[in-house]
């Protein structure tokens, strides 16, 4: 009989969590008092946006690192308080928001952030008869948004339509019987999962909205729910009969008994759940906690295998994410939590690390990554189309080079939502865009328009620094890069040493035979 470890092996059992320096914080932040279930906070690798609070209506704030400016402008065209905001995942200057004035806006954000108050959304879309209180974007498709509301319904909406005011969606599910608490999209999004205030939990094509598979568990109030990319399961987090905090694990094609369930603590706040598909991490943050456990998670059992849990003094009332083309890969960073403090105004980044002794790219913690390209258009969507998202190598001087047609189209867009987002824009402004989008066509038609993406940022549109801390947070960013690329050279150089020593030895030991 062979002896066997206990403990079961792998890459990311000593992940950790890491703080950032208070120069790298957002400090001084009116964050709103809503009593919503949401995660208030959304993040791209361009800018930080947060849901604050504000008198006469609601409005949120689109931020760069550093203090913040009781004066900042701010995105305040709603007439109730904004419940939910999220970045469009294939336009990193266009991003959606819903309030309780039943409207769902969506805003185009200039190249060089907020810099005066932003009252005219691009789009507006008005279908709700009650307060809309969670918004998501599909996650292959360009300009399809999913929302629901107070009146039990989920609506889905096109963003290509011509009107600037949208008073039809594409289509309505009316499946729930009451409040819909979460929603979630599969890896192709062809399917989306539901949890409601009712118990029940249901899966449903993200498409027609027909209804596939409808479980509930007497021991488990659902509140959250996350499809674990195509791993073929449901991960949902509520509380048990006896009100303490549990997750379940659910089978996505047998919703009728759940595989895992489990109870973590007597605690009363939500849990956020978060799931990295590449991998394979869950994590686990509590409303109210200081907290953030992290899991990984396997197809066999038992399923979910616990690793380490980041503490922290300072309760997080929401969190937002930062895309894995954000991320910091020379640091060997593979997740990003932007923690909302109340108690302290702050918006704290906390890096999940692995740790790794080599400073160079590690390519099996960071494999193919879906990329800020649209796989689908929203017509080819509707028509019936699904299709996984394009994916991108986060390898620093990696390029993505998207097919010209699409290009072209995507360039058209842009210049469509410039012209509408921006009121009042001096005619020679616009015609000078429309020039730059112009050039951009025929430098792809020419076969030399290429985006140039390194550690996900695109350098034609990275904005200057603004201020004196920007201007040295980006000297450090170069310093480090520096140092980075000599290590690499210097080990290049002991390498061609290592075989010149090595063809040496052979010509010896041929000439002393």
């Amino acid at each position: 009989m062979t002896w066997r470890p206990q403990y079961r092996s792998s890459k990311f059992r000593h992940v950790f969590g890491k703080a950032a320096t208070k120069e790298n914080c957002f400090d001084g932040v009116p964050i709103t008092r809503s009593v919503q279930d949401n995660h208030f906070c959304a993040v791209n690798p361009r800018f930080v946006a947060i849901i604050t609070e504000c008198a006469g209506g609601g409005a949120f704030l689109v931020l760069s690192p550093g203090k913040v400016d009781p004066h900042h402008p701010r995105v305040s065209g709603h007439r109730g308080n904004v419940l939910d905001i999220k970045w469009n995942p294939f336009n990193d200057y266009c991003i959606a928001s819903c309030s309780e004035d039943t409207t769902v806006k969506v805003w185009e954000i200039p190249t060089h952030g907020v810099l005066k108050t932003l009252t005219v959304p691009w789009k507006e879309l008005q279908g709700h008869s009650r307060r809309v209180g969670i918004i998501e974007w599909h996650p292959t498709a360009n300009n399809i948004l999913f929302s629901t509301a107070y009146d039990y319904q989920v609506m889905i909406w096109n963003l290509d339509s011509p009107e600037q005011v949208i008073k039809n969606p594409v289509r309505t599910i009316k499946h729930h019987t009451d409040v819909v608490l979460s929603m979630s999209f599969n890896t192709d999004g062809s399917l989306l999962a539901t949890t409601c205030r009712d118990r029940k939990i249901r899966l449903m094509e993200a498409r027609s909205g027909n209804m596939l598979q409808e479980g509930s568990c007497k021991t488990h109030k659902a509140s959250k729910a996350l499809i674990l990319g195509n791993m073929k399961m449901i991960f949902t987090s509520g509380t048990s009969r006896y009100n303490s905090r549990q997750f379940v694990l659910w089978d996505q094609d047998d919703l009728s008994t759940p595989l895992l369930e489990e109870n973590l603590d007597g605690s009363s706040g939500l849990l956020f759940p978060f799931y990295d598909p590449d991998t394979h991490m869950l994590y686990l943050a509590g409303k109210g906690d200081g907290s953030i456990r992290y899991y990984e998670i396997s197809s066999e059992k038992p399923y979910i295998q616990y690793l380490m849990e980041f503490r922290s003094h300072t309760p997080q009332k929401g969190m937002g994410v930062m895309p894995k083309r954000g991320l910091d890969v020379s640091s060997c960073e593979v997740f990003r939590f932007y923690k909302v403090v109340t108690v302290k105004s702050l918006i704290e980044p906390v890096s999940m690390i692995v740790p790794r002794r080599s400073e160079s790219y590690q390519e099996d913690i960071y494999p193919m990554t879906p990329s800020n390209r649209p796989a689908l258009t929203a017509d080819e969507w509707l028509s019936g189309v699904d299709k996984g998202p394009i994916l991108m190598s986060l390898k620093p001087g990696s390029e993505l080079t998207e097919p010209p047609s699409e290009t072209k189209a995507l360039a058209n867009s842009m210049d469509t939502h410039r012209s509408w987002s921006r009121p009042g824009m001096p005619q020679h402004s616009y015609i000078q865009d429309q020039q730059e989008v112009k050039e951009a066509s025929d430098l792809v038609e020419d076969g030399r328009g290429q985006t140039h993406v390194i550690n996900g940022e695109d350098l034609a549109l990275c904005s200057p620094p603004r201020t004196e801390n920007e201007l040295r947070l980006k000297f450090l960013k170069q310093q480090e890069e520096i140092r980075r690329l000599r290590e690499l050279l210097n080990q290049r150089d002991v390498r061609v040493k290592q075989l010149e020593l090595e063809i040496k030895n052979i010509k010896n030991s041929q000439t002393q035979s």
